[in-house]
């Protein structure tokens, strides 16, 4: 009778948690997330880590001069594109999330968090998310969290954000996350986080609107390869800054780009390449060719490249310095 009796009770949770509408086609991202702004910069943050894969394609939302969604447990996609339509129209969090609620038979399985251009805030849990579940809300931020481990996931949460004032905005969104995973974290365990930072107004660019995009889909560790990322992402940016800087005929200030980005991935060989080519354009060949040589000696195909873009005129110098940086 126990073995029959313990069948039916999973044969009937099954049945409620596939079968059913109107959340039993909707993924369970059980999970945490943070929305924040920076109150310097005006921009907006939002950030995820669940044991379910790609996390980061169905709960966070954004929109540069509109506001942030964190859309989870048994996840309506819809209150992302929905929330952010509404906050545009003017509305705030906290009403916006009272029309999705309104309109969703699910919303005791629901968990949102929702945040707009002003750094006004709103969080919901419903009764029906899987324990430890809770959310808080503080000055321009809010957490939540569902099929916890304990308790103390969200507050470590909280905490975490207000004690890291001063730091760049996606580095503050990682750190929560790590708190999160520290206090005990998705009872399941871990696999994939995401990090979304728009622009506190639009350009109507995305591409430079969306000033953070990471996504870690699969992965033992999600948070710890997600800091990786975000590194690599702050490198990257001084390497872009050294370029508009060449563009503009500022090679004190593109050096120093350069720099910056090369002593945060000293092995990085394109960094030192492009360093290198940079150098090399702005006459200081004899600079650039001791780099041309690590290079090289790293990575042969450098070598290869390298007459190559003297073509397009991404190294403009003439025919004996090519021969001089080829030698090396």
């Amino acid at each position: 009778m126990r073995k029959s009796s313990t069948l039916l009770t999973t044969l009937l949770f099954c049945a409620w948690l596939h079968g059913q509408s109107p959340y039993g086609d909707q993924p369970l991202a059980h999970t945490y997330s943070i929305v924040a702004i920076d109150p310097e910069t005006g921009d907006m943050g939002v950030a995820v880590q669940s044991h379910w894969f790609a996390t980061g394609t169905l709960v966070i939302w954004g929109e540069a001069g509109v506001g942030v969604v964190a859309t989870q447990s048994f996840v309506n996609p819809q209150f992302g594109p929905e929330g952010l339509a509404l906050m545009k129209s003017g509305k705030t969090p906290e009403a916006v999330l009272q029309q999705l609620l309104a309109g969703d038979e699910g919303r005791e399985v629901r968990q949102v968090g929702l945040l707009n251009a002003k750094g006004e805030v709103a969080s919901y849990t419903g009764e029906k998310c899987i324990e430890a579940a809770g959310h808080l809300m503080g000055k321009g931020y809010a957490v939540q969290a569902n099929l916890m481990d304990n308790d103390q996931v969200w507050p470590a949460m909280a905490k975490a954000f207000e004690a890291s004032k001063g730091q760049p905005l996606a580095e503050r969104l990682v750190i929560s996350l790590e708190a999160a995973q520290k206090a005990g974290g998705d009872i399941r365990g871990k696999q994939s986080a995401a990090i979304l930072v728009v622009s506190a107004k639009s350009t109507g660019q995305s591409w430079v609107d969306r000033k953070v995009d990471l996504r870690v889909d699969d992965h033992p560790n999600p948070i710890k390869e997600m800091k990786r990322l975000l590194k690599v992402h702050r490198a990257y940016e001084h390497m872009n800054k050294g370029d508009i800087a060449v563009e503009h005929g500022d090679i004190e200030l593109a050096m120093r780009e350069y720099s910056q980005a090369e002593a945060m991935f000293p092995d990085n060989l394109e960094m030192k390449f492009w360093k290198a080519v940079n150098l090399a354009n702005t006459g200081s060949l004899l600079e650039a060719l001791p780099i041309f040589k690590v290079v090289f000696a790293g990575d042969p195909n450098w070598k290869k490249l390298t007459p190559r873009i003297t073509k397009n005129g991404l190294l403009s110098v003439d025919e004996e310095s090519l021969k001089q940086i080829l030698a090396q």
